[in-house]
């Protein structure tokens, strides 16, 4: 994935102050990796993309925060790391949200 440069050196007529001089054979390529867009519009319209991962997002912070309550139930008095957890839970359960309702893609139309 790398391009070569090889340099081809020309010797004149000997000489003690003359170094030999490197010429490039072949200029340096150019990059093959397009630009990517700042934003594609397309990806925003897909429904079922959205559905699908904010679905998923969604379950997996109901999942956390729910085995997170478990020793609660139990009456296990909480530490730092359930209550972190609860909140870790909860954060990506809102994300899940955040993606279901696209706010951002509603209250501005996308040119």
């Amino acid at each position: 994935m790398g391009s070569s440069l090889s340099f081809t050196t020309e010797i004149s007529a000997p000489s003690s102050t003359a170094a030999p001089k490197a010429v490039p054979a072949n200029p340096p390529a150019k990059s093959v990796v397009p630009a990517s867009p700042a934003q594609d519009p397309e990806l925003k319209k897909c429904w079922s993309c959205r559905v699908l991962s904010g679905c998923t997002l969604f379950g997996a912070g109901t999942y956390v925060y729910l085995v997170a309550r478990r020793p609660l139930k139990q009456g296990i008095p909480p530490g730092p790391g359930t209550v972190l957890q609860m909140v870790i839970g909860i954060s990506i359960a809102c994300w899940g949200a955040v993606v279901l309702v696209d706010p951002k893609g509603k209250s501005h139309p996308v040119i």
